[in-house]
């Protein structure tokens, strides 16, 4: 089996990220995802919500998807990098292959993050193409690995989660973009709202 692990902050998680995650499934990329929210101690997003919403969240947006899944393997009280994630999933999963879902954005500087170049050498990487990226530039860039970088076909859709929160703090209609499930538990917690 193909596993795609999809990180992010998913803060809220939307409709984007559930149509990037079928678009990969449909177009035969991956059998399988999992959703690997990030834990808020992540050094780079001081403005995350407490990890058992954003958990909650992703189990209501993909409820009725069986061939994807959560995973809590990021929500600790420390850091937990990419590498570690992958290799987590790695011996979850010995007999099926591991893909790692990223943007070109990340991609551009992965060799920048920790123990990243071994990212690159030891899975599959699908890569979601970005408006103004230069695909041809990346590639250059990381020629020695290029048999492990998948270039796919699923378009970029121009939906910002802080938009999204934007949006929420300001009452505005976001129902085109959230799951209703999700927009139903978000109103219920009284999340995003100005004073949290």
């Amino acid at each position: 089996m193909r596993i795609g692990i999809f990180g992010g902050s998913f803060n809220p998680p939307h409709k984007m990220h559930l149509k990037i995650a079928k678009e990969l499934i449909n177009k035969d990329y991956v059998d399988k995802i999992i959703f690997v929210p990030t834990g808020s101690e992540y050094q780079y997003k001081n403005n995350l919500l407490k990890d058992n919403y954003r958990l909650d969240m992703i189990k209501l947006m993909i409820k009725n998807n069986p061939n994807m899944e959560v995973s809590n393997f990021e929500l600790k009280d420390y850091v937990v990098y990419t590498c570690e994630t992958l290799e987590h999933f790695k011996l979850l999963y010995p007999n099926d292959e591991i893909y790692f879902i990223c943007g070109t954005d990340n991609l551009s500087y992965i060799d920048k993050w920790k123990n990243g170049m071994d990212i690159l050498n030891n899975y599959k990487i699908l890569v979601i193409k970005r408006k103004g990226d230069n695909i041809k530039e990346l590639l250059k860039k990381y020629q020695e690995y290029k048999d492990n970088i998948i270039i796919t076909s699923i378009p970029l859709y121009n939906l910002s989660s802080t938009i999204i929160r934007d949006k929420l703090k300001n009452n505005l209609n976001v129902d085109d973009v959230m799951d209703k499930n999700v927009l139903k538990y978000i109103k219920l917690n009284k999340l995003y709202e100005k004073d949290n």
